[in-house]
């Protein structure tokens, strides 16, 4: 493993440690709008790292064709 992908690796899990924190924050504050804005929020992460890697496993099975060829 290379430094970037332990980088890259280090940033996504951080980012999920901090967006499940704001859901319990929320909970203890009793604030249903925040709540609403943390699920929004890792939903909309999930989304982008699910585009990310499948744009990623794409342009790497291109590369892949355009070598064999």
């Amino acid at each position: 493993m290379n430094l970037r992908s332990i980088v890259n690796k280090t940033i996504i899990l951080s980012f999920f440690v901090f967006a499940g924190f704001l859901p319990a924050r929320s909970w203890y504050y009793s604030s249903v709008t925040g709540i609403i804005y943390a699920l929004v929020g890792i939903i909309v992460w999930t989304m982008f790292l699910y585009k990310l890697s499948s744009r990623q496993a794409s342009q790497e099975e291109t590369e892949d064709l355009k070598k064999n060829y």
